[in-house]
This record gives C-alpha cells, structure tokens and sequence, in this order.
C-alpha cells in the first residue's frame, strides 16, 4: 500500500485486520445460514459467533507451514472456538470467502470515495458561483480563442464530478454481489438459498452465475470508474497548474504559512499539490489496464488475479481517497487573481472578437469566405503592428462600407459576449 497518503478511514479498510475481519463475517454469516436451514447445529453458529476470533501473528505462523492464507486463517479461528470449529468453513471455497468479503471492502470503500466526491462537488460549486461573473480569456491549443468567465470553468467540473459520481455508484452496485456456489459455482454442497441469505447478512447480492469467482469483468469496472474519476482530478490539476504559470499568473494553489518551494529558489511557489494529483492519477490508470488483464482466468478460476488485486485495490482506493481531500483542500483555498484575468484578456489586443465581427458582416450581406478574409487581414496586423484590432477595424474602408461602427464597438461588449453564463449555470446546477 502506499502508506505515506493512507488516511486512518480508507486505511482500516484495507488493512490486514479489516480483511480477516470480513472473513469472519463471512463464516460466521454462513454458519448461522446453515443452522436456520438445519445443516449444522445452531449451537456450532452461536459459538463461532460469540467464540469466533483470530490473531493475526498466529496467522502468520501457519501460513509459513500451510502456504495458503484462507486454511491458516480457519485454523487461527479453530483454535479459539473449539470443538463447534468443526461447522467452521462447512460446504464453502476459498473463494466464497475470499470474494464475498471484498465485495463488502469495496462497497465499504465506494461509499467513502462517494463521499469525498460529493465534498469536492460542493466546494467546486461554492468557487464556481463566486467566480461566475468573473471574465477570463479561454483558450484552445494553448492560444487565446474567445472571452468565457472562470465561473464556467468551474461549473465545468462540476458536471464532470457528478458524471463520477454515477459511475462510481454503477461500478459500487456492480461489484456489490457475493457467492457461495462452491468450487466451480455448481452449489454441490450448499443450495443456492444459503448463498441468498449469507449476501442478504452482508448487504449483498447474490451473483446470478459464478465460477469458482466472481467474475473480473466487475473488478475492471470499478477500476475504471476510479481511474476516470482520477483522470477528471487530473484534468483539473492540470488546469490550475497552467493557470499558475507565471507568464499567465491567473490562479494559483494555496501556499500555507512557512511553506517552501525551493531548496535553491527563496521565491518559488510550486503547484506541488496539483502536480502530486496528475502523478497519482497515472498511478490510477495503470492499476485500471491490471484490473482489465484480471478478466481472464484459467478456465472456472486460478490465482493469477490475487495477487494484483492485493496491490491494486487498496492503492487505487487510497490514491484516490488522498487525490480527493487534497483537490478539496486546493479548490477551497485556491487564490484567483481577475485582475491578472482581464489584463491576459486584453494582451491580444481585442482580436478575440473577430469572431463576432465575422458574424456582425455575414448578417450584413458579406459572403463568409469575404468576411472571413477581411477579418483576418486585420487581426494579422494587430498581430505583427501590436496595435488594438477595434481602431484597424474601423478605418478598414471594406469593413465600413458594410458595417456600422455601432456594430463594431458592440461586437466588443463583454457583456454581450456572456449574457448566457446564468443560463450555463441553470442548467449545470439545478
């Protein structure tokens, strides 16, 4: 695990402890199924409840001899329930263990990541509403295209974060399923009204159809939806790491009291936070493409998948969880700078309306291909004479000959350009 961003709540649960815990649950879930049904003793399911435990270094000790996890944790349960140990594990798998119990880690970890993503969601709306109004340049390719305001940048994450959010609910209902059908998922032991009642204990469902497993095509879509709601972390970091560039100095990540941003450079203030959520998010990603090779198994199960899942479920879960409460940290106290915005705004000189100029000439009559000609020979000028479009617009006699100058000036109102921000916004957030 990568323990260095591990926080004590998604921590426990993918700790050893948690994991052997939720094994119990299992067994103790399926004894008393069984004792209902008249399989086992009821005496035997009341004392694997009450009598049932583990120690985790005796675990260890006999796995060191067994060499498989599952047989040396029922023997550490054994010894601690006595002779009613007997019913321990009776009819079931490994697998009926193993897979049941980490469907219920999983969901267990979904619902703290829905959480934290419903914090982000919040705070993004708080900064999107108090930025609404706030003009900024947008870009594409890098290159000034169009005047939008910082609000609807915001506002675009937002609905970015609600799409994650569904999708980590879809892949929590899609791993949300438990088994206990036997070695190659026949129910040759137990009738499938045992594994119904053990999933109904656990806050589960019972798989329609398993083999040995449950299949991995559940598992790979879990990781996907935590490696896209990673990449949409990513998306965003990036943009405010962009924004920071000195050259553009438009929003900055919060830099605390006493912090440094480097050993050589007094003056630095680093995006380190966002750079941090872009390096996880490859991270993420990489334990998706591990998740997708764990669809394929040998036939009705080998272990090819355990392994990877020991280290990919945890470390996505707990890069993630981090990723989330570091972003919310940043968007809550993310420095914005309008000034800083309108001035970038501006730098090009109003040729960021040419677009609208383009528009104004074709309702005047003026083919597309002509305006479109007119247009860009004077936003070149701008360009190379670094003087103000508006000015060259007007004194082009094509242009005037065609377009008022009324038409022109309005052409550059800012507000014109937003009037439909607050329409944006009813729709992003209703």
């Amino acid at each position: 695990m990568i323990a260095r961003y591990t926080n004590p709540e998604m921590g426990r649960i993918w700790s050893e402890q948690r994991r052997y815990e939720t094994w119990l649950q299992v067994e103790v879930a399926a004894a008393e199924a069984m004792a209902d049904a008249g399989i086992i003793p009821v005496e035997a399911a009341r004392d694997l409840r009450a009598k049932g435990g583990f120690d985790i270094a005796r675990i260890d000790e006999i796995e060191k001899v067994t060499h498989h996890d599952v047989i040396a944790f029922t023997s550490s349960v054994a010894e601690q329930v006595g002779p009613s140990a007997r019913w321990l594990h009776f009819g079931l798998t490994s697998s009926d263990v193993v897979d049941t119990a980490q469907a219920v880690q999983m969901v267990e970890a979904c619902d703290l990541v829905l959480k934290l993503l419903g914090g982000l969601a919040d705070a993004v709306k708080t900064r999107a509403t108090e930025q609404k109004d706030t003009p900024m340049i947008g870009r594409t390719h890098g290159v000034h295209a169009e005047v939008m305001t910082f609000g609807l940048k915001l506002a675009l994450w937002y609905a970015e974060l609600q799409r994650d959010i569904v999708r980590v609910q879809r892949a929590r209902d899609a791993v949300r399923v438990g088994k206990i059908s036997g070695a190659v998922g026949t129910f040759a032991h137990l009738d499938p009204a045992i594994e119904a009642a053990v999933c109904a204990k656990l806050g589960l469902e019972a798989a329609p159809i398993s083999s040995q497993v449950i299949q991995r095509d559940r598992h790979a879509e879990l990781m996907a939806a935590l490696a896209i709601t990673a990449a949409s972390l990513e998306k965003f970091a990036l943009e405010i790491r962009g924004l920071q560039k000195t050259e553009i100095g438009e929003v900055e990540e919060p830099f605390a009291k006493g912090q440094k941003g480097s050993s050589a450079m007094p003056h630095k203030r680093n995006p380190i936070g966002c750079e941090q959520i872009v390096g996880l998010a490859r991270l993420i990603r990489s334990n998706a493409m591990a998740a997708m090779e764990n669809v394929a198994l040998w036939h009705e199960r080998d272990i090819s998948h355990s392994s990877v899942e020991r280290v990919i479920l945890p470390d996505s879960f707990i890069a993630l969880d981090h990723m989330l409460r570091r972003f919310t940290r940043i968007v809550s106290g993310m420095v914005v700078y309008p000034d800083r915005m309108l001035e970038n705004l501006n730098r090009s000189r109003g040729v960021v309306f040419s677009g609208q100029v383009l528009l104004e000439l074709a309702r005047h009559g003026v083919s597309r291909e002509q305006a479109y000609e007119w247009v860009q020979r004077n936003a070149m000028r701008a360009f190379h004479e670094k003087t103000d479009f508006k000015p060259l617009l007007l004194a082009d006699t094509d242009i005037a000959a065609v377009l008022p100058a009324a038409e022109i000036e309005k052409a550059f109102d800012l507000k014109e350009q937003l009037r439909n921000v607050d329409v944006v916004f009813q729709r992003v957030f209703v």
